[in-house]
């Protein structure tokens, strides 16, 4: 927050820059430092997420996230696979039901500041909504290759649950360790394949009680092929 103070006296100085302009240019900032904030949730919660956890912002990021990328987002008549109408009641669910926060307001200065940066982003040639499959009854999925499993689990897993095995560098302490985490299924899930909790957990995320704190992956963004081999890199 100093830094933002200190480029506003900056901006300020700037004769050339209109009033207007000057504001605009300080909202996207801050907006873009909230977007990779954690602490943008002020929670008790123990949140490790920020909006960077689940979204891009360019074609340059190769990760394989479960959220859309973001460029364009403030042009798209609709979000959410077509379901939701309004941004910031988009935003605010991502913000309540993984981030665990307050819901924004409409007139407060962080959910001014969020839209300036994403209405900054370039938008793309094809800004159409984003379909969003979500699987409605789990199955196991054949096994795929390990080694593009492995590049699944460094493009998906990592930035939350760290090293395989070890959990090195996970987002918090609450992150399962993959592909251990599986050891306690069979006392919570008697009689159900570790292979399927574990596609349960992947496809709708936290909802059902069963995935901790994970967001959901769509059909979209993480294939029925990858995720085979991601249970084969595992060994599930």
């Amino acid at each position: 927050m100093k830094r933002v103070l200190v480029a506003m006296m900056v901006l300020a100085g700037c004769a050339q820059e209109p009033q207007q302009r000057v504001e605009e240019v300080l909202a996207k900032d801050y907006g873009k430092e909230l977007f990779n904030d954690p602490k943008l949730s002020e929670t008790l919660f123990n949140n490790g997420f920020s909006c960077a956890t689940c979204h891009a912002t360019s074609d340059d990021d190769a990760r394989i996230l479960p959220g859309h990328n973001l460029a364009g987002v403030t042009q798209r008549a609709r979000l959410w696979g077509g379901n939701e109408r309004e941004l910031l009641t988009a935003v605010n669910f991502c913000f309540r039901y993984f981030m665990r926060g307050q819901p924004l307001t409409r007139d407060e200065e962080k959910s001014k500041a969020l839209y300036e940066y994403l209405a900054s982003l370039p938008v793309p040639a094809d800004n159409s909504v984003r379909p969003y499959s979500v699987v409605k009854n789990v199955q196991d999925v054949p096994r795929g290759d390990v080694t593009r499993g492995q590049a699944v689990y460094d493009g998906a897993c990592k930035s939350c649950h760290g090293a395989i095995h070890s959990g090195e560098g996970r987002i918090s302490e609450t992150a399962s360790v993959l592909p251990e985490v599986a050891n306690d299924y069979d006392a919570l899930f008697p009689g159900v394949p570790h292979s399927l909790v574990f596609v349960e957990k992947v496809r709708h995320g936290q909802f059902f009680g069963v995935g901790g704190n994970m967001p959901l992956f769509s059909t979209e963004t993480l294939s029925d092929g990858d995720l085979g081999a991601l249970l084969a890199y595992l060994g599930l």
